[in-house]
Order: structure tokens, then C-alpha cells, then sequence
């Protein structure tokens, strides 16, 4: 038989949601907030030449490595060299920066632990003053470069480069107090909806390149059927890995209250198969495309003698490249297991379940416990590294057949597909949760004096 909230979630439809006068204004709020994330990224920042630096951009020949993947997470801020170019790259690398000190830092780490909200909050604390130092780093490298390049800048000097790195990091300052609030205002994760928003915007230029070389003769139409069926199999395929988890049967023994017996509940465990979500891509294409970043500034500098290897070497770490593919897909494996044992404790995990009285049924609590769940999670992790590793290859393959021009990263098809899957879940349990205080307030007035109401007997 079906639970209370598996009812009330299949009475959900367009009624309710008509009803749920909250919700629409948390969409509203968030919908609006994306608008101004969107036309920022049309502003550009003082003394820029726009169309100069737009054709530098957009150079067929020239590889740009992480300026690309940024590009792309902007929705096109970089290629404009908008206000809000560095998006909120430098935030999220801040909180994976935090999120591994807190358990390598003992500071942190008890801060994390036991220090409960007002821990919670510290932490971000730091996360928004680191988030400052690498905007400011980051701004000031990009103010730097742009100003050593002829003819992307009016008027370059150092008025131009202080006038960037305050616009830069104020953007992404900026973005991350949107974000903010619309996690608490809106719908979902606002970091990741802005980063979602980003990517998105990209997505109709991309299918515009492939209708374009199909209709050029340079694409086949049997091979651009099977790219659009490839993709609607994709994103299918990562919504079944995303929602598919190993659930460990959780037993607690019965206790002695009073006259009668308590406890022996049942629970679960469960364990995600993708524990590491988006960051293994996220890390491995950010370090793959330094060295591309970096020949690409040093351009016109006579190299050294000792560095006439790094054109040779840049060349061959371009998307599609087999050395590329190669280095692509370990670093994925490897970041996966790491990111996977930092953020999931089995010692912790089996100390918790021995503090509030759980086992797993044939298991002995503590050490073995915790020996189980490092040895399902090893497990997990292989085929979450396999299945990370495959979508973010299918997408080089495709890039080695057809160029960069259809470029689309299996990293931005997971972030669009798991913020998609998130934002839908916090809508339903926004219905939910309204149509838990309609039957609340049903029951109130029937208790206070509806006509099937009992009168109470005085004795």
C-alpha cells in the first residue's frame, strides 16, 4: 500500500500547482534573477575593444584552452569579455579548496564536525574571502594579458588593468550574492542554476553550427540523425546513473521502554553510484587545458631552449587528440576515487551508526562495518568512474570527427542534466509541502467546529 506523501505526490498536477501561490513566486524570483545574470553578460568592461577581442576569439586557427571551457560556463561572457567573464569559477573553486582543507585541516575539520551551524557559517566565511583572493588572481592575470595584447585594448596602462580586476571581481562578487539569494528565495541551487543558465545559452549556437554544416554538404544527414539520437540517449543514460544508488539495509534493536517494546525500525543506507558528481571532469579538463592557456599567452615570447618542447606538446592536448583522450580519462578516474574518499568517511559513516545503536544485519559494528562499506563503495566508484569517463569521451569522439565547431562538453551535459534533475525535485517537494498545509488547515477547521465534528461529554 502506498505511504501518505507517495499519494499526495501522484495527486500533484497543474490544479495544485495553479494553487501554490509561493512557489510562483520563488520561480518568479528566480526566473528574474537569471534575466540580470543574462544581460550582464552582455555589459563589456571598461576600455575593451569588443570587436577586436571577438575576432581574436573566434579565430578558427587558434586554441584558447581553459578560456574555452570558461566561455562556455558564462554562456559567452568571455568571448564579449563582459563584467561577469569570470563568472563563478572563482567561488566554486573556492569551496572545493575549503571542502578538502576541512579534512586534511584539523582547525576546520572540528569546525565541520562539531561546530554545527555556527561552524557552517564560518566556513563560508572563509569560502566568500577566499573567493575574493582568487577573483582578484585571476582578474589580475586576464587584465595583465589583455593589456600585452596590440589592439585588444583603447587604451592600455595601468589604469586599465586596476579598472578590470575592480570589474572582474566585482562580477563575480556579485553573482555569488546571486546565487545566494536565490537559493534562498528562489528555486534550487542558484550557483548551479547560474552555471546551468550559462550553459544553455550556448546550446542554440552549437545546433545552429550543425544544422549549418549539415545543410553546407560537410555533414551527412544519416550522421546528423544519429548525432541527435546519440544525445537524447545520453541524457537519458546519465538521468539512470544519476538516480541509481546501492541502499544498505540499516537495523536498529529493539529496546525496553516502560511495559512495552521500542525500536527495531528499519532504514537504509543509501550510496550514490556517481558519489563525485561533476567535479573529476570539472578538475582533469581544467588541468588539461593549462598548458594550452599558457602557450596561447606566450605566443609571441621567444621560448627558451629548454621549452621548445611545449608547442610540440599543446598541439596534441586539443580536444580530439588521442593523447588528449588518454590523459582526459585517467585524470577522470583518478579524481573520482579522490574526491569520492574525501568526501565519504566509511569510519565516520560506521562510528555514527555504532553511536545511535545501527548495524548491518551479519556485520559486526565498528571496524567491519567499516570495512563493508569501503569495499561496496570501491565498487560503486569503478562504475561511476566508468560511466563519468564514457560521457565525457563520447563528445571528444565526436570532436575528432566533426571539429571543435560542435564542441559541447560531457562535463556541461552533466551539469545541465543534474541541475535539471535537482531544480524539478525542489519544485515537487515545494507541491508537497503546500499541499501538506491545504490538509493541515482542513483538519483545523473541521476540528474547531465542522458540521461532523463530536461535542465533547462532561462526566
Amino acid at each position: 500500500m502506498a505511504s501518505a506523501a507517495e499519494q499526495l505526490a501522484a495527486n500533484m498536477n497543474m490544479g495544485s500547482f495553479a494553487k501554490a501561490t509561493e512557489l510562483h513566486k520563488r520561480l518568479l524570483f528566480t526566473l528574474g534573477a537569471l534575466l540580470v545574470y543574462r544581460i550582464g553578460t552582455y555589459v563589456p568592461i571598461p576600455g575593451i575593444n569588443s570587436q577586436a577581442f571577438l575576432q581574436f576569439f573566434q579565430d578558427p586557427s587558434g586554441q584558447r584552452g581553459i578560456l574555452d571551457m570558461f566561455n562556455m560556463f558564462s554562456g559567452g561572457a568571455v568571448e564579449r569579455m563582459a563584467i561577469f567573464a569570470l563568472n563563478v569559477m572563482p567561488y566554486i573553486s573556492a569551496s572545493i579548496i575549503v571542502q578538502l582543507m576541512g579534512t586534511v585541516y584539523p582547525p576546520w575539520e572540528k569546525l565541520k564536525k562539531e561546530g554545527g551551524e555556527s561552524g557552517r557559517k564560518q566556513l563560508n566565511q572563509y569560502t566568500r574571502y577566499l573567493t575574493v583572493f582568487l577573483a582578484l588572481a585571476q582578474s589580475f592575470g586576464i587584465a595583465a594579458g589583455l593589456n600585452a595584447q596590440a589592439g585588444l585594448v583603447d587604451n592600455p596602462g595601468i589604469f586599465f588593468i586596476v579598472s578590470t580586476v575592480v570589474t572582474l571581481t566585482g562580477g563575480t562578487m556579485f553573482l555569488m550574492w546571486l546565487g545566494e539569494q536565490v537559493t534562498a528565495r528562489g528555486v534550487g541551487n542558484g550557483i548551479s542554476l547560474i552555471i546551468f543558465a550559462g550553459i544553455v545559452a550556448v546550446l542554440p549556437s552549437t545546433i545552429a553550427r550543425l544544422l549549418g554544416l549539415a545543410q553546407q554538404g560537410q555533414m551527412s544527414a544519416f550522421a546528423l540523425l544519429f548525432i541527435a539520437i546519440l544525445a537524447v540517449a545520453t541524457v537519458v543514460f546519465i538521468v539512470f546513473m544519476e538516480r541509481a544508488q546501492r541502499r544498505l539495509l540499516i537495523q536498529y534493536p529493539k529496546r525496553q521502554e516502560g511495559n512495552r517494546m521500542a525500536g527495531g525500525e528499519r532504514s537504509f543506507l543509501p550510496l550514490k553510484v556517481n558519489t563525485a558528481g561533476v567535479i573529476p571532469p570539472i578538475f582533469a579538463s581544467s588541468l588539461l587545458m593549462l598548458p594550452t592557456t599558457v602557450a596561447t599567452m606566450t605566443a609571441n615570447a621567444d621560448l627558451p631552449s629548454w621549452a621548445s618542447w611545449l608547442p610540440l606538446v599543446t598541439a596534441q592536448l586539443t580536444h580530439g587528440q588521442p593523447l588528449f583522450m588518454v590523459l582526459y580519462a585517467a585524470l577522470i578516474i583518478f579524481f573520482c576515487f579522490f574526491y569520492t574518499s574525501i568526501t565519504f568517511n566509511p569510519e565516520d559513516t560506521a562510528e555514527n551508526l555504532r553511536k545511535y545503536g545501527g548495524f548491518l544485519p551479519g556485520i559486526r559494528p565498528g571496524k567491519r562495518t567499516a570495512e563493508y562499506l569501503d569495499y561496496v563503495l570501491t565498487r560503486l566508484t569503478v562504475i561511476g568512474a566508468a560511466y563519468i569517463t564514457a560521457v565525457c569521451l563520447l563528445p571528444e569522439f565526436i570532436v575528432s570527427q566533426f571539429g571543435n565547431s560542435l564542441y559541447f562538453g560531457g562535463t556541461s551535459i552533466l551539469i545541465v542534466v543534474s541541475v535539471t534533475m535537482d531544480t524539478v525535485a525542489q519544485i515537487q517537494s515545494q507541491l508537497l509541502a503546500h499541499q501538506y498545509e491545504g490538509l493541515i488547515k482542513k483538519a483545523k477547521l473541521r476540528g474547531r467546529g465542522g458540521r461532523g465534528a463530536p461535542t465533547p461529554v462532561r462526566r
